[in-house]
């Protein structure tokens, strides 16, 4: 009994010891799990990720390779936020599900682009080409701006972001249009004639943006990519950290020599 109890007093003293003099013991670190697609999403979070250590905060990133997942999963408390798309995106996604998803921060613009296997310019498509197109509402207005500034086709109302086929005034060169997942675009380049292809599928596809588009969005694009939450976590210490952390100077000095113009830092604010 004496031996136990001598043991007892030794634990004690160096459990003591090892939150008084010795040190104390290291505060847990709280976790923020964020939603992303995996180029230029999830990389740029990689790089925010020692970042947020510093602070105490365990940053979880969870890749995906579709749009509405990360909203869903956020939408249901699953992940706390998500970082991967525009507001005219989250606006869409928002109307049409009667969710209630908020903009925290914009960091980065993909200039949106067309691509081709069988063409070198958009002024070679031939008439009736087979061109295809994101099936989202935002996305898929996006494509036709661009077409429709590139001088292939003409819409009744460029300015309008939700523009669809019906809003064609003018196909000279006949274009059948298909809308597809945007996922799979670039896995059906081989075999249509023009692709309208999100940034970061092209990316994680094997494109160069500024060397491979026949058309691109230029820097003035209104769409920049946000991190995104709920109304009831937007203003969490966490998630504050991490738009602080995602439009610092290291960022945007990693989006820059990382992406060299295929992604664009939002300036900012």
């Amino acid at each position: 009994m004496k031996l136990t109890n001598a043991l007892f007093l030794t634990l004690a003293t160096v459990a003591l010891a090892a939150c008084g003099k010795g040190g104390s013991a290291a505060a847990p670190q709280q976790t923020l799990s964020v939603a992303a697609t995996a180029v230029p999403h999830a990389e740029v979070l990689e790089v925010v990720k020692p970042i947020l250590a510093k602070q105490g905060i365990d940053l979880k990133v969870r890749v995906f390779n579709d749009y509405v997942q990360p909203n869903d999963q956020v939408v249901q408390k699953q992940l706390d936020a998500n970082y991967f798309q525009t507001e005219p995106y989250l606006d869409a996604y928002n109307r049409d599900r009667g969710t209630k998803l908020v903009t925290v921060a914009g960091v980065h613009i993909e200039p949106f682009g067309a691509y081709s296997r069988r063409i070198k310019t958009l002024a070679e498509l031939r008439d009736g080409a087979d061109v295809v197109i994101p099936n989202d509402p935002s996305n898929n207005s996006r494509a036709l701006i661009l077409l429709d500034k590139s001088g292939v086709i003409k819409l009744k109302d460029p300015s309008n972001a939700l523009s669809t086929q019906r809003d064609i005034v003018e196909n000279p060169k006949h274009l059948k249009f298909r809308e597809l997942d945007s996922a799979m675009l670039p896995r059906v380049l081989d075999q249509v004639d023009l692709a309208l292809i999100n940034t970061n599928y092209a990316l994680d596809a094997g494109l160069n943006p500024t060397t491979d588009a026949l058309a691109i969005e230029d820097s003035n694009s209104p769409y920049v990519n946000f991190l995104v939450a709920r109304e009831d976590n937007r203003d969490d210490p966490r998630i504050q950290a991490l738009a602080k952390a995602l439009t610092s100077q290291p960022v945007r000095d990693f989006i820059g020599q990382k992406y060299k113009g295929a992604v664009l830092a939002v300036a900012p604010k």
